[in-house]
């Protein structure tokens, strides 16, 4: 096996534990999460999905950064 094979399955392996603990991070804290009315009724203002990608996606590049230990 060469170097390069290497490297491009470690950073795969890297990506995979991120998006995990992105994934665990998520649930846990309820992140990426629309606001959910009872009883059929939305709040005002509420977020749309698409708001919440760029927050998990900095979240991802976060999780990213920490398990390459940057």
């Amino acid at each position: 096996m060469d170097v390069s094979t290497q490297l491009a399955g470690s950073a795969r392996r890297n990506e995979d534990i991120a998006l995990d603990l992105m994934k665990f991070i998520a649930t846990t804290t309820g992140a990426g999460r629309t606001a959910t009315g009872s009883t059929g009724f939305v709040a005002a203002g509420s977020a749309k999905p698409d708001d919440n990608v760029a927050p998990l996606l900095e979240l991802y590049t976060r999780c990213l950064h920490a398990v390459e230990g940057k």
